[in-house]
This record gives structure tokens, C-alpha cells and sequence, in this order.
């Protein structure tokens, strides 16, 4: 409910993040809480918030621990805020801290805080591992029995079967496909070659590299458990590698996915600091850009109508109309990686006259994006994707690309998510 007399702006002040690291490698022993309480530390000791009271910390990871059901709360607690500062759990698969970020903005706007951080962290090197239903079931029974008797006869049921473990899956519950197959059938609908996704793939590398070596990220990534730098980073990259890797979805010609122009599976985390005006400036503390909109969507993936990963593609449209802008009207385009091939299959829905009109309602195409313009220091192929951090890690990037272009106005976020849907944002400077 609105608190005050009028929609407040929404400050970008700025983020931190821990590097990185491929799964199984620096943070193999690390959980979510830990690597969720050093992004926002980071936050707190670079912004000088010891001891501050926050609005609210909003947060989510995706592979999560039942142990885990009050995250975001125990990892403020492990922080030097306020005590007193309150932390609320929330998934929306890859969209998690965006998401997480334009919950926060809606409650800085309507004036029901001042001031929140919006973070996402992941984990793969420490997903739950359970065992089937059935132990599951047989356990509570013994747990529920009366007597000795009744609790000793559950286990007379006991198989070898109760005993293999159910890892997490990346697959679709609808269609049992992987996000990984999903993408590949985009490709083929859209006609995305292997040679393109390379292409962009390589861009990736190269770009987010040579941020690296210009100092872009010192500001934005504290060290964790050793680790300095995200370690996906390849800037001895060369199409021909790309070229060599067998794919990895479609083993047949067809196939044009491959282990170089996809994500990685990634551990880390990241966290994004926004405030009113007001509460910025009293503080001293910097405003890179405003959170001006947001928008998600979702497909129907089901019966094939749609693309998993082509809700970006509906949830951008709309929000230009929101906004009264065209695609062309930004200076920066960040669109997160899952697969090289999910950018290029929106990126030509947009320039398609076809989808433009049947499924956009448009009379002509939304219109193409400068590649110069995309990406500009890497993005998830080559930087890595702990699936709920990644709309954090854009946010606080894009807030300080447009505060280092003084000629820049405005950028755009677009994040796609398992279950068919998309997140999306534009962001302005300050």
C-alpha cells in the first residue's frame, strides 16, 4: 500500500559480488549461507553500512537445502548489519534477484522502506541429495507407530531400491526435457547455426576478459575462499576451440549446442544495493542509475507453442510499451546468456516481421540491437550462472556502465527462467 503521496524514485547505489567458480571446484564445501553472507558483506563494508537498519534483504537460491528454509534472514544475521534488518526467501528460478530487485524497488517507490538489498546466490557443489518417496514414507511410518513393534515393521519393507539417491534435475517436470534439449529445439525453430552461437560465445570470453584486465570488476567482486576472479573467464579463447567441442543436447548433425556456448554450472553469488533518493544522499553514498521498470512473463512451453527460454522475448515487448520506448532507445543491452543460442533465437524473434505480428501484436518488427552494444563485458557464458545470482550480478553491472558514460541513458536487463518464464528491466542513469 502506498505510504506517502507520491511514487518515489528507486536508487541504484551499487553492488558486490564473490567471483564465480565453476561447480565442484573453489566453493565445493561452501553452502548458500556462506556464500550469500560474503556477497552481502561485501555490500556492507563497501557502502559503509556496519550496523545499519535496512528496509529489507530480499534474496533466493534455487538449489536449496530444507535446512535452508529461513536463507536469507540467517545470512543477514551472519552479516555486520543491524540485527534488526528483516530478510524475506523468493524463487523465481534464473529471474531470482531480479525479481528480487524490482520487489525491492516497488516497496522503496510506494514508500514502505527506504532502503533494501536485492541478492541471489547458488549453489551446485552442494545440492540436496534425497532418497526415493518411498523410504520417505516408510521412515514417518516407524516415526508415527504406537509401539516398539509398530515402529520396527516399517523397516521389514526395507529394499536396495530405498537406497539409491535422487539427485536434483535441470529437467522440465512438463516436458521432461532439459533446459539444455529445450534450447536445442529453439535453435533448430529459429535456425541459429552452431558457427553464430560460437561466434557470440567467443565475444563473451573476450569481452568479460579484457573487463577483468581493465579493472571494470575490482569494485564489484570481493574475494572468497581464495578465489579472486570469476574462473570461467577463458581470454585464450579462439573460435577454433569453440569449433572442436562435441555437443552436448543433440548428439546428431543437428546438434549445435556445446559445453562452449552454454553456461557452465556455476557456484556464487551477488548483491545489489537500492535505496530512495533521499536515503542515499544523506548517506553520502553514490547513485549510479535508477530502477525505473520491470516486467516478467511466461509461455506456454507445454505443447510446444513456445520456446522454454522465449518469455524475454514477450516480457520486453511489453515493457517498452510501459515505458513508451522503442528496443533502439538504449545504450546497453544485458541479455544473460543461459546458452549463446537463447540470446540469438530473441534477439531474432525481435526481428522477425512474422512473430512481430502473430505473436507480438505488432505491425512491424520490434527491431535489431546493436551487438556492440550487448554484452559489453561478458556476460554468462563466459562469466558463469549460479542460477539466482545472475539478475543481481546484471543489475549492479549495468548500474555502473551507465554511470561511467556520461552520454549514456538508459539500459536494458533480460533474464530467462525455467517453467517459460522471463524477468526484465530497464535501468537509467543517474
Amino acid at each position: 500500500m502506498l505510504v506517502g503521496t507520491q511514487i518515489r524514485k528507486v536508487a541504484i547505489v551499487g553492488g558486490s559480488r564473490i567471483p564465480f567458480a565453476r561447480a565442484h571446484g573453489a566453493y565445493a564445501r561452501l553452502g548458500n549461507q556462506q556464500m550469500l553472507t560474503a556477497a552481502l558483506q561485501g555490500v556492507v563494508e563497501r557502502f559503509g553500512l556496519e550496523r545499519a537498519l535496512l528496509g529489507e534483504v530480499a534474496a533466493g537460491a534455487v538449489m536449496k537445502h530444507s535446512r535452508d528454509f529461513n536463507l536469507v534472514r540467517e545470512s543477514v544475521l551472519g552479516t555486520t548489519l543491524d540485527p534488526r534488518t528483516p530478510g524475506v526467501d523468493l524463487q523465481r528460478a534464473c529471474g531470482t534477484s531480479l525479481e528480487a530487485a524490482i520487489l525491492i524497488a516497488n516497496k522503496i517507490a510506494l514508500g514502505q522502506i527506504d532502503s533494501g538489498i536485492a541478492a541471489g546466490v547458488d549453489t551446485v557443489s552442494d545440492t540436496p541429495i534425497v532418497y526415493p518417496r518411498s523410504y520417505q514414507q516408510l521412515l514417518l511410518r516407524a516415526y508415527r507407530a504406537r509401539s516398539a513393534l509398530g515402529r520396527l515393521q516399517p523397516f521389514l519393507g526395507l529394499r536396495p531400491k530405498h537406497f539409491v539417491p535422487q539427485f536434483p534435475s535441470a529437467n522440465e517436470p512438463r516436458t521432461r526435457l532439459s533446459m539444455g534439449q529445450s534450447c536445442e529445439l529453439m535453435a533448430q525453430r529459429w535456425q541459429i547455426t552452431r558457427a553464430a552461437q560460437d561466434a557470440l560465445a567467443f565475444e563473451s570470453h573476450k569481452r568479460a576478459a579484457s573487463a577483468w584486465e581493465r579493472g571494470f570488476f575490482d569494485d564489484l567482486v570481493v574475494p572468497c575462499n581464495g578465489l579472486e576472479r570469476d574462473d570461467n573467464v577463458r581470454a585464450d579463447v579462439s573460435l577454433a576451440k569453440l569449433g572442436s567441442l562435441r555437443t552436448s543436447f543433440e548428439r546428431s548433425d543437428r546438434g549445435t549446442l556445446t559445453a562452449g556456448n552454454s553456461t557452465p554450472l556455476t557456484d556464487g553469488a551477488s548483491a545489489v544495493l537500492l535505496a530512495s533518493e533521499s536515503w542515499a544522499r544523506a548517506r553520502g553514498l553514490p547513485i549510479l542509475a535508477w530502477l525505473r521498470f520491470g516486467k516478467a512473463a511466461a509461455v506456454d512451453f507445454t505443447n510446444a507453442e513456445e520456446g522454454l527460454l522465449m518469455a524475454p522475448a514477450y516480457a520486453v515487448p511489453a515493457m517498452l510499451r510501459d515505458a513508451e520506448l522503442e528496443l533502439g532507445d538504449f545504450d546497453f543491452y544485458e541479455i544473460h546468456e543461459a546458452f549463446a543460442a537463447q540470446v540469438l533465437c530473441t534477439l531474432a524473434a525481435w526481428e522477425s516481421p512474422q512473430f512481430c505480428r502473430e505473436r507480438l501484436g505488432l505491425e512491424a518488427p520490434l527491431g535489431a540491437i546493436e551487438r556492440a552494444k550487448l554484452n559489453v563485458v561478458g556476460s554468462s557464458v563466459a562469466i558463469g550462472h549460479p542460477f539466482a545470482a545472475t539478475g543481481a550480478r546484471i543489475v549492479a553491472t549495468l548500474a555502473k556502465l551507465l554511470a561511467e558514460h556520461p552520454k549514456s541513458k538508459r539500459g536494458l536487463v533480460s533474464v530467462c527462467t525455467a517453467g517459460g518464464m522471463g524477468v526484465t528491466a530497464i535501468l537509467e542513469r543517474a
